[in-house]
């Protein structure tokens, strides 16, 4: 059994306490997208237990990226794919001569929710780190200065006023 660093077990210790916060409020369906593989067990278990309390709200879809990376997803995917193929019966090679970029999508963290249109990076850095790399293939990116938690309503009207004035081309 691995042990957390305990600034590392503090720092998610917030972010469960937050996650919790939002499905104790019931206004929110949570969703965890990450794997709960990659987390200490009393996180994964708490996010479950947060995500679970939340399953029949009906406000906004809320994703909660905790142990989340955009290769470790996308190997999610593939992995769940042959899974799926073998527990149908299908061999190894006829998963393989059937397997299309509609598979991944299918098994991505994010399945049955769209792409973003928008995804907004704080903190002035003008990269992704490897964030939502299937799903942000057409997206637009808004880059901002501010760190997250001094992010404001009037920089998210702003990254909304660049978007509208984009061309949006949908990777044409």
């Amino acid at each position: 059994m691995a042990v957390t660093p305990p600034r590392l077990d503090a720092l998610l210790g917030i972010i469960c306490d937050a996650v919790e916060a939002l499905a104790d409020d019931g206004r929110w369906r949570l969703q965890h997208v990450g794997s709960a593989s990659l987390l200490p067990a009393d996180a994964a278990a708490r996010l479950s237990a947060a995500v679970d309390r939340t399953a029949s709200a009906t406000g906004l879809h809320v994703n909660v990226a905790v142990g989340y990376g955009g290769r470790h997803e996308i190997a999610d995917a593939v992995r769940s794919y042959l899974r799926d193929a073998i527990d149908a019966g299908h061999s190894m090679e006829q998963a393989a001569d059937s397997f299309s970029v509609e598979h991944i999508a299918e098994h991505l963290y994010t399945k049955g929710q769209p792409d973003p249109d928008l995804v907004i990076r704080t903190s002035g850095e003008q990269r992704l780190s490897g964030f939502l790399m299937w799903q942000s293939a057409h997206s637009e990116f808004y880059f901002c200065d501010a760190y997250w938690p001094d992010f404001r309503h009037v920089d998210f009207l702003r990254a909304l006023r660049a978007y509208s004035q984009r061309e949006r081309r949908h990777g044409r």
